[in-house]
């Protein structure tokens, strides 16, 4: 960064920062190294996570970064810098990732946020909009089930009940996909207050408050995931899925899709390889492609034993097709599961799911994407020694 832009920003409003992909910073602006206390030369080529809160180094790990890797950008992330002087500094970020001088480095702008009070009300805000919300899906849950017995009740032939039957689910699915925006507000405000109050951002908080606080959290996160995958779904189901067709090169998707799922292969201590061919490309949506092969990892990942191997590989399938291919040595499918585990809602092994706080649509919406982009998602297993998901697409 050259001395006039330097100049120009060290003279902003508003704090900025500047590091590359090691999180090393690169530069920092003078308005948030007076905020924070401290002098550039404490912090030029430190790893970011330096002025970060205890809360904020987890979130940007778990992510803010690989949010910004994979999409380029993020806006408005509340993040808790902590200043030198041990106080913590809540901040809104807006960050861009881009190349400069021959390497990548994400720039962010930050505007602190001082009127606490605004955040409580809007924590109790949400908190009502969530009750409120609650209460009218409750109201149509009761009235679609009234429905469904009227139908059942009814003397009609065949095709006025299908009719019947594919109106109300339409509905449904129009329903679901327009409160997508007032249910996720809301629980994610509960969230990042959540954070707020663990890190004391409002006074001292005892050891038993901070229990409670991380039950909410959980049952948030939770509850988020499971909006989340039926909002997906019901989308799909609307036809509101809109998709961005262009030739993606497999290696490259792969590429962005591992430093995602590394930490817990890590942590199982997962053999993993991969055999994918530099030229080898696709006629697909880049993001749909990476949600799908994510959802597939991340499945493996998760039913595979501590020590396995997974193993990921891409090729011809046909002149016209190509494939990605997902292979674990997990737990496998019982064969009586196997054409069903695309279904929505349908988990191989309960326990194991529950315990991992799954809904059962991973697969279901993997697949309506694939043939949304016309391909297809297929499954093949042994039971006791691994699954196999295969992902064909058309050739580019």
């Amino acid at each position: 960064m050259d001395d006039a832009s330097a100049g120009l920003l060290d003279k902003a409003p508003c704090g900025f920062i500047s590091f590359g992909d090691d999180s090393r910073i690169a530069y920092i602006n003078a308005t948030l190294l007076t905020r924070l206390g401290f002098t550039g030369e404490e912090l030029s080529g430190r790893h970011v996570e330096t002025i970060l809160g205890d809360g904020s180094r987890i979130f940007y790990q778990t992510h803010f970064f690989p949010l910004v890797k994979l999409h380029g950008r993020a806006q408005e992330v509340f993040l808790l810098l902590r200043a030198k002087s041990g106080e913590d500094v809540g901040m809104l970020c807006n960050a861009v990732r881009h190349e400069r001088d021959g390497s990548t480095f994400t720039d962010c702008a930050l505007m602190e946020v001082q009127e606490r009070r605004k955040f409580e009300e809007a924590l109790l805000d949400a908190r009502h909009q969530l009750q409120e919300q609650a209460i009218e899906l409750e109201l149509q849950s009761e009235a679609l089930q009234t429905a469904n017995d009227d139908l059942q009740t009814l003397n009609e032939d065949l095709k006025k009940e299908r009719l019947a039957a594919d109106e109300a689910n339409q509905a449904k699915s129009n329903f679901l996909a327009v409160m997508s925006h007032e249910l996720r507000t809301p629980l994610n405000a509960i969230g990042g207050y959540v954070q707020l109050i663990e890190m004391e951002v409002h006074g001292p908080v005892t050891e038993a408050q901070r229990g409670a606080l991380a039950r909410i959290d959980r049952s948030q996160r939770h509850l988020l995931r499971l909006i989340n995958d039926v909002l997906n779904l019901a989308r799909i189901e609307a036809g509101r899925v809109d998709y961005l067709v262009e030739s993606v090169p497999l290696q490259e998707v792969i590429g962005s899709v591992l430093p995602m799922v590394e930490p817990q292969i890590a942590s199982k201590d997962l053999r993993y390889e991969s055999a994918i061919p530099s030229e080898l490309r696709a006629k697909a949506d880049r993001e749909k492609v990476q949600q799908i092969l994510l959802n597939l990892l991340t499945n493996a990942i998760k039913f595979t034993s501590q020590g396995g191997s997974l193993c990921v590989e891409a090729g011809e399938h046909s002149d016209s097709l190509v494939f990605l291919r997902v292979t674990d040595t997990g737990l496998g499918i019982p064969p009586d599961m196997l054409d069903k585990v695309f279904e929505p809602f349908i988990q191989v092994d309960a326990s194991r799911s529950r315990a991992t706080e799954g809904t059962g649509l991973g697969l279901a919406i993997s697949r309506d994407l694939a043939r949304g982009m016309g391909g297809d998602l297929v499954a093949d297993s042994t039971l006791g020694e691994g699954s196999t998901f295969q992902l064909n697409l058309p050739r580019a």
